[in-house]
């Protein structure tokens, strides 16, 4: 039985008709926006950012197995072929983990935000590439339609994308990267459809996709006004170009794609025309959130493969790990994976309790949590030694996948504007 499938059976069992009814009680759990004089004594108490419903410890704990029993053995030949093992992908749609937030009415799981992080995070401690899979699906496409798209196109595509089908978001091109907005991929109306021509690069599952957000302008002569969302299809003509050979997460698609009068139906232009840039702001906030848990899952999974080293290589008759200097080195690292973590979860309930604005804490999240992991997976390599060097250990795979947790979805560069913006005008 999926995991998705066990849940609600399980809420029917224990008389709830929903998962909605689960996220309202869970609300008594903590509320990270709560403050120690907002409540009387003896009204309640505050509990900490370890404080998960229900639904999400299970969602961990089948993440946690499907991760350990299906992905953990085909790491190592994905990450040499650079190719996503068809086993591994199907099961990512087979247990719900693909539609995590998609209503269960439109074939997905109906769980929490904090539910698609633990999943993304879950993921990453045994494999990056399958993460930012699931990542990219969650937190970006699958969220997209909801927010934005009409009835009919959730209607239409959210099932295709929980149960089956591999969606991608279409943004960056050779000449916008962290100036997004400069893109020049063009829809010109004929009709009722719309003719898009263009070109976009370093685009994440397109190779596996079948369903494309695709961002383009309108009219450039209104700039970033003129940006429209579009659902485009792959049998519509969209061409697959260069696939990149990557220095991490290789298993993970990363392609050039193109398109040539390409037809996309007025039906399938998502939200308003000319406010895709609004999409794309908004949509990158929860994205980056989605990173963190990546790169969060990734430290943790170098350190909890590292560690047990430390306590069976000896040397000077004594286990290395009780060492002074070694002491101090994990316990400074553990340290930090601890405080990545709750930037993590705090900007996600941020995002779950309704905050307009959680930017600075997921641009916040995203560049701690990218910092940590170099520096935890690059800590685990040196106190694996020799071994540690080897394409026989995990680490330095661990190692290579982080780097990307500074580029992708913004820069560090990008997330230290993005903060400083929001303290100067506190302060200003």
């Amino acid at each position: 039985m999926s995991f998705s499938k066990a849940l609600m059976t399980k809420f029917r069992l224990a008389g709830l008709s929903s998962i909605s009814q689960i996220r309202l009680n869970a609300a008594r759990c903590f509320s990270t926006s709560m403050s120690l004089q907002s409540l009387e004594p003896g009204t309640g108490t505050i509990n900490s950012l370890r404080c998960f419903t229900e639904e999400e410890n299970m969602m961990r704990d089948a993440v946690s197995k499907f991760a350990r029993t299906v992905v953990a053995p085909k790491v190592s030949e994905m990450d040499e072929n650079e190719k996503i093992d068809p086993v591994v992908l199907n099961g990512l749609f087979e247990q719900g983990f693909m539609g995590v937030e998609t209503p269960s009415e439109l074939g997905g799981t109906g769980a929490s935000f904090t539910s698609a992080v633990i999943v993304i995070e879950e993921l990453a401690k045994i494999d990056g590439s399958i993460s930012v899979v699931c990542d990219v699906q969650n937190t970006l496409v699958n969220t997209v339609f909801r927010k934005y798209a009409s009835n009919e196109l959730k209607e239409k595509y959210l099932p295709q994308l929980a149960e089956s089908k591999v969606g991608c978001f279409c943004l960056s091109e050779a000449g916008s990267g962290s100036d997004a907005f400069a893109l020049k991929t063009k829809a010109e109306k004929k009709d009722d459809y719309w003719v898009l021509n263009g070109s976009k690069m370093w685009i994440t599952n397109s190779n596996e996709a079948e369903i494309f957000l695709v961002f383009a302008n309108v009219d450039p002569s209104k700039g970033y006004k003129g940006i429209t969302c579009f659902v485009v299809e792959k049998e519509m003509g969209v061409k697959i170009m260069k696939k990149e050979k990557k220095l991490g997460i290789r298993a993970s698609s990363t392609c050039s794609l193109n398109f040539e009068d390409i037809k996309v139906p007025q039906s399938n232009v998502l939200g308003e025309v000319g406010k895709g840039y609004k999409i794309a702001i908004e949509i990158l906030n929860e994205g980056r959130i989605g990173i963190a848990a990546q790169m969060l899952g990734i430290a943790q999974g170098a350190f909890d493969y590292t560690l047990p080293y430390l306590f069976q290589r000896k040397q000077f008759g004594s286990e290395i790990g009780n060492f002074q200097g070694m002491q101090h080195q994990y316990a400074q690292i553990a340290t930090e994976i601890e405080a990545a973590r709750l930037l993590t979860y705090n900007a996600a309930r941020l995002k779950e309790e309704g905050v307009t604005n959680f930017a600075m804490e997921a641009a916040m999240a995203k560049l701690y949590t990218s910092q940590v992991a170099e520096r935890a997976t690059s800590r685990c390599v040196e106190w694996l030694g020799g071994v540690g060097f080897t394409r026989e250990f995990p680490v330095e795979k661990f190692y290579r996948d982080c780097k990307i947790g500074a580029i992708y979805e913004g820069t560090s560069n990008i997330q230290l504007s993005t903060i400083a913006k929001h303290i100067s005008s506190i302060y200003k």
